[in-house]
């Protein structure tokens, strides 16, 4: 593992602020990260669920991290490619859980997935995959 749990944080703190904003991150791992979304009125729609958009910025955020502990701290690794499937309707009084992990990390790119879960719920309620763009180590 390139960078820690502290290293992340404050990384993502300097370099990212608005991050917040999509999640915390709980966990950091070789390659993997988790975290999480206190769900509130901001993240709902109509009907009572969590907005794709709300979901979608956690993946973002939890593969980015996973893909930084591989490779350390590249502010200009961008994502390139995101599909997320909705599986089902995530709780709207409970928070959101994002479990990434990095499948490949080559020269260029790192593909990773993410699985999306309400707190307390094992079953998933959204699974995505991702492309990042790594820049070349002298445009870093």
């Amino acid at each position: 593992m390139v960078m820690t749990f502290e290293q992340m944080q404050q990384f993502l703190k300097e370099h990212f602020p608005q991050g917040e904003q999509y999640g915390e991150l709980l966990e950091l791992g070789d390659g993997s990260s988790t975290m999480r979304l206190p769900v509130d009125d901001q993240h709902l729609r109509p009907g009572g669920t969590v907005s794709g958009p709300a979901m979608m910025g956690l993946a973002d955020v939890a593969v980015y991290a996973a893909l930084l502990s591989k490779i350390g701290p590249v502010a200009l690794a961008v994502t390139t490619n995101l599909n997320i499937n909705f599986l089902r309707k995530p709780a709207s009084e409970a928070d959101i859980i994002a479990k990434a992990k990095m499948l490949k990390v080559g020269k260029r790119l790192g593909i990773g997935e993410v699985y999306i879960l309400s707190a307390g719920d094992e079953e998933p309620v959204a699974h995505a995959t991702m492309t990042y763009s790594i820049p070349a180590p002298e445009k870093r």
